[in-house]
């Protein structure tokens, strides 16, 4: 057996080791080829993989996911200014909460939308391993300074699919190489912040792709809370959001259960229209109304990605001593995944005003 071979095998079984002991609701399962193809690799995909994070401060922060959703959290970075940049307090100061920071939105054009990955048949398992291996893939264009401006320190996936199929592969990758920049994901950050605020009783609206999926309870079942409970929702689709809530509402009365926390996974959702909707469902107006009053807590409240990952971030970079603290406005640079000429994912690097011209018409 070659010491190559060794190394994998050796890794693999350290690392399932590892897992079983964090995570022993779900035994750990392999990783993609893909994987152990990069750590035999000769052109240098491993080394990129294990000097993912040596940059430390000065590393970029890369969001990655379908176009529309990369640029409105890439937007509500650019833009926010909850914190005070000096002790860290919740106060807003007039300075940008990520000064100096340099943002890299991998637009996964190629990709994206992920729900496509999902589908039936002896074919699924390959469609899900793909889409495994796009989140290697982005993650291995994030690392490379070759292919970005700088390496990434944390990457942001936006996709809730990926949080259960990808990252797994992306931190495999990580342990066996050494690498060590910070894997965030929409999905875990949403859930441990519902359960972190007291929340037990959880639901989680999305489409019905990705509730066909399981990649919610799967997500949430590696948390190995014994004393909460998740419901992953799709409603009936209607004219509108405030319809569409209500619909929500009597799919979730059936579980008999109270609500702490409606998860929103989706970007574009404005959750000012939903709180407006409550205010009517609190005065209980009909016998609908107070039935759904009966049902949601006291404290029960809306989570939305944008804000749940900004806050994220920010404790991270602040915990670990991340910040660049460069004395400027957060800069944001555009690469786009698209296919070349001989059929394969590549990384492009794309103007503001291609950005402009493509998407921002679109974005939500």
């Amino acid at each position: 057996m070659s010491k190559m071979k060794k190394f994998v095998l050796l890794g693999l079984a350290a690392l399932a080791v590892l897992a079983s002991c964090k995570r022993s609701v779900v035994a750990p399962r392999p990783t993609i080829p893909m994987v152990l193809n990069i750590l035999a690799d000769t052109t240098g995909l491993a080394r990129v993989a294990a000097q993912a994070g040596s940059c430390g401060a000065d590393g970029a922060i890369s969001i990655i996911g379908d176009p529309m959703d990369a640029l409105a959290l890439a937007h509500n970075f650019l833009s926010a200014d909850k914190m005070d940049n000096v002790d860290g307090r919740s106060v807003r100061d007039s300075l940008p909460d990520f000064a100096g920071e340099r943002f890299q939105v991998i637009l996964d054009n190629y990709n994206a939308p992920y729900e496509h990955f999902v589908g039936d048949g002896p074919e699924a398992g390959e469609q899900l391993d793909s889409l495994r291996e796009a989140a290697v893939r982005c993650a291995l264009f994030a690392w490379d300074s070759t292919r970005v401006q700088s390496p990434s320190k944390i990457l942001i996936y936006t996709s809730s699919l990926q949080a259960e199929y990808g990252l797994f592969d992306v931190d495999t990758l990580q342990q066996l190489t050494g690498g060590t920049s910070i894997l965030l994901s929409s999905a875990d950050i949403l859930l441990d912040q519902a359960y972190e605020s007291g929340a037990r009783h959880m639901a989680v609206w999305t489409n019905r792709t990705i509730r066909k999926s399981g990649a919610w309870e799967a997500v949430f079942a590696r948390k190995g809370w014994p004393d909460a409970t998740l419901s992953v929702l799709s409603p009936d689709p209607a004219l509108d959001v405030r319809t569409e809530f209500r619909n929500l509402l009597r799919q979730y009365r059936s579980t008999n259960r109270s609500l702490d926390v409606l998860i929103l996974d989706s970007y574009d959702f404005d959750p000012s229209y939903l709180s407006s909707e409550m205010i009517l469902i609190r005065q209980v107006g009909t016998e609908e109304d107070a039935s759904f009053d009966r049902m949601l807590s006291k404290n029960f409240r809306f989570l939305e990605p944008k804000a749940a990952i900004l806050q994220a971030t920010y404790q991270i970079l602040r915990e670990r001593r991340l910040f660049t603290h460069r004395i400027s406005r957060p800069l944001i640079l555009y690469y786009e995944t698209t296919e070349s000429a001989q059929g394969l994912p590549v990384l492009e690097k794309v103007t503001p005003a291609y950005v402009q011209h493509t998407y921002v018409p679109n974005l939500h």
